[in-house]
């Protein structure tokens, strides 16, 4: 049904449906309505959240959620884990359970789509949800200041010359596809959990990404996207790593010192039955030593597919990464560097690995299964450095002991199920469960050993989905 309408009718049309359009009294009975004035818009509703505003088509999205979550360890964490924050038993922490609940995930989104023509179309997506906070707002992952965004990018797509062009905050170009290399067609895991699984590779950050088809079966892409580089151990003296955020950062979060983006390639393959990728990535990590600057490179490339092993039925997804100073992006959030003993950083080698299968047993049921690693390596000149072998582990069992244990090995099993309660005119209803446990063990220390610790999670959702 098509509408001649004010912009001040628009608002109410789109707030309340069809219906409060017709109080209004201000239709044209179709979309070709000659000498329209400048005040007033053509708008088409539709269905699933979705209008058609003159050329522009406006599609709404999100749900809201309502979860719980119960912690075998007290992470003091929201929906979102702390894989690599799990205290050990020095930590009153390690000895307490933590139940809480949350609707922080709820999300709202939007996507406004245009065509110049037939093979040229814009796009702007946004996507939100609740889950900043002001004082752990930072750079290192999830680009998350508040209000908080997840998306907020501009986007080119021509079908005729093959050509995709992004800018603007989105998941890494590292995060896997399920086909080609187009926004919106990641696969990401299932979980409850915000932070989702250990060995996934991600963040959300701004940036600038070009990508090319170079056959119906074929992708590039490039982007260079904002840098942030976490660091193991303090700075020793005379070195400048990093500074308390100024103007209109977080200032009580530390912020590294970047010259350069990070640098991702990927090339992506669908031959007809499933989806590869191959990719890397270049870093550049600073740092200031005795009135010098020091940069080096780092980086690191691995390989990832998506399966349809079952079509519709059972689906395999798989990913592995390995390089130096590639922290950043597992969900664990291990170092990327760590200092030598002239004081100038030196990237920590490392491994991230992840597998899952998803499976649709019957009509609206969505089952899956996760397990991943990461895996830090030592990275040690003289007493400095990343897995030392002389810290002091030696209380690390013990509730009020000293523990100055450092991350070698995180790894994570987890499953969950979503099931549809209801699907129709009125959108979709789901509720989901999750259950999930995470080791994290240390590198082994002379005076206390490798100490381990770990965290059991079982959580639970209830979403609705208005526009699906």
């Amino acid at each position: 049904m098509s509408y001649r309408i004010g912009r001040a009718q628009l608002a109410l049309c789109t707030m309340f449906g069809t219906a409060a359009c017709a109080s209004t009294g201000a239709f044209a009975a179709d979309l070709s309505i000659p000498n329209v004035p400048d005040d007033e818009q053509v708008v088409t509703v539709m269905p699933n959240g979705t209008i058609r505003l003159g050329a522009i088509k406006l599609k709404f999205g999100g749900f809201s959620e309502f979860a719980t979550f119960w912690r075998s360890r007290n992470e003091t964490a929201d929906v979102g884990s702390s894989f690599g924050g799990i205290p050990f038993g020095n930590s009153p922490l390690a000895h307490e359970h933590e139940t809480r609940f949350s609707a922080r995930q709820s999300r709202v989104s939007a996507l406004a789509t245009g065509d110049l023509d037939q093979y040229t179309h814009l796009s702007m997506y946004v996507e939100s949800d609740f889950l900043a906070a002001g004082t752990t707002s930072n750079s290192n992952e999830s680009n998350s200041y508040t209000p908080r965004i997840r998306h907020f990018y501009g986007a080119y797509d021509n079908d005729l010359t093959g050509w995709h062009v992004l800018a603007g905050q989105t998941w890494s170009l590292l995060t896997t596809n399920t086909k080609g290399i187009q926004a919106r067609n990641e696969d990401i895991p299932l979980t409850i959990d915000a932070q989702y699984v250990v060995g996934f590779n991600w963040t959300r950050n701004p940036q600038f990404r070009v990508v090319k088809d170079l056959a119906p079966w074929l992708a590039a892409g490039v982007s260079i996207e904002s840098p942030s580089t976490q660091i193991a151990g303090s700075p020793p003296s005379g070195v400048d790593a990093n500074h308390p955020g100024g103007s209109l950062l977080n200032s009580t979060a530390n912020y590294s010192n970047d010259v350069m983006p990070d640098v991702v390639g990927k090339l992506a393959f669908d031959p007809g039955w499933g989806h590869y990728e191959i990719k890397g990535i270049v870093r550049g990590f600073t740092d200031r030593v005795n009135h010098s600057n020091n940069t080096i490179l780092a980086g690191g490339g691995g390989a990832s597919a998506s399966l349809p092993i079952i079509p519709k039925a059972l689906e395999l997804q798989a990913s592995f990464m390995a390089g130096n100073g590639i922290g950043r992006y597992g969900s664990g959030q291990q170092p990327d560097v760590t200092f030598n003993s002239d004081g100038d950083f030196v990237a920590i080698p490392a491994v991230q690995l992840l597998t899952g299968l998803v499976a649709h047993p019957f009509k609206g049921d969505t089952m899956y299964a996760y397990g991943g690693l990461e895996q830090n390596f030592k990275k040690v000149d003289g007493n400095v450095g990343y897995g030392l072998d002389t810290v002091n582990n030696s209380g690390c069992d013990i509730e009020g002991g000293t523990c100055q244990a450092q991350t070698k090995r995180l790894w994570e099993v987890t499953g969950g199920v979503w099931q549809d309660i209801y699907k129709g005119s009125f959108g979709r209803a789901a509720v989901g469960a999750q259950a999930e446990y995470i080791k994290r063990e240390a590198f082994d220390s002379t005076d206390g050993g490798a100490p381990t610790t770990d965290d059991m999670i079982v959580l639970g959702s209830f979403r609705y989905y208005p526009f699906q």
